[in-house]
């Protein structure tokens, strides 16, 4: 664990973990042996982005997103040596036009996060807000829909689909340069693209392609049982996107979106689940152990 007054990887008590390998690593049991990632030594600079939303005077306005924001904020300093003058932080309360969580400022501040990011160096990236889900396009998804994260003025310009976040703030970084995103919003499972998906047991999770299919079937037979047709079709149609398009999407997830970087993701709720408001100490727990 590192210490405020370092940046590096320091021996402070028995209980600290060790220095990371220095080797290529593999992402694990079942993924493909010609991938491979470096992890940080974290001895580089830290940068974090800190993004809180609570959607003043719009539908669906949240109550916690900001407050998410300046505990985080507080974390990273008291605990792992970030500075202030190394984050930005957009929150829809204050008065700074380019401090506002805006789609133009979001996808500004990513790019800044990355920026000239070199081996060793610990990027740090939070979400607090309203997630969704929108069509995929370019079929990478198993589930057919690409996740999103919604801006303070998505009414007027719309999402931000994990496509163009894997493009801006994964795909450019080198090996060895650390990322940690936590996504805390709906339908963020994948939010990141990130192509491996890991159990709390550190185990890598695989499609069941037979399970969801199954699980499509059965939804077949519920609408044919309540005589709701619409819904018939609605369930075929998945039944056989699922039994046939899932594979080709893992595949092409692995082949495009695989990062020599160390990239590590936590997320609130499964692509396919909405977010309830969960107390900030459980977001700490999983830093600590990670």
């Amino acid at each position: 664990m590192p210490s405020v007054d370092s940046n590096s990887y320091v021996h402070e008590n028995a209980q600290a973990p060790p220095p990371p390998p220095q080797a290529p690593q593999h992402f694990g049991f079942g993924a493909p042996q010609g991938y491979a990632f470096q992890y940080s030594q974290c001895t580089g600079r830290r940068k974090a982005l800190l993004i809180g939303i609570n959607y003043f005077g719009q539908r669906g306005q949240l109550r916690g997103c900001i407050n998410d924001v300046r505990n985080m904020s507080s974390y990273l300093v008291e605990n792992f040596g970030y500075k202030r003058e190394d984050m930005v932080i957009l929150t829809d309360d204050q008065q700074n036009p380019m401090s506002q969580p805006t789609k133009q400022n979001i996808l500004r501040a990513m790019h800044w996060l990355v920026k000239e990011a070199r081996s060793n160096d610990s990027l740090f990236f939070h979400y607090s807000g309203h997630g969704g889900q929108t069509k995929d396009l370019d079929g990478d998804e198993e589930d057919g829909f690409d996740e999103v994260i919604y801006p303070v003025d998505f009414r007027q310009v719309g999402h931000i689909t994990d496509d163009e976040m894997h493009r801006i703030m994964v795909r450019p970084l080198q090996s060895g340069v650390r990322l940690t995103a936590i996504f805390d919003s709906c339908h963020s499972g994948t939010a990141l693209d990130l192509p491996y998906i890991y159990s709390t047991q550190g185990i890598l999770k695989e499609p069941n392609l037979a399970k969801e299919a199954g699980q499509g079937l059965l939804g077949v037979i519920s609408a044919y049982s309540q005589g709701d047709l619409s819904g018939v079709a609605n369930n075929i149609m998945g039944f056989f996107k699922k039994a046939t398009g899932g594979e080709d999407a893992h595949a092409r997830a692995v082949a495009t979106k695989t990062s020599p970087a160390d990239v590590i993701m936590l997320s609130g709720s499964k692509d396919d689940q909405t977010s309830f408001v969960l107390p900030f100490p459980y977001l700490t727990y999983y830093l600590h152990i990670t």
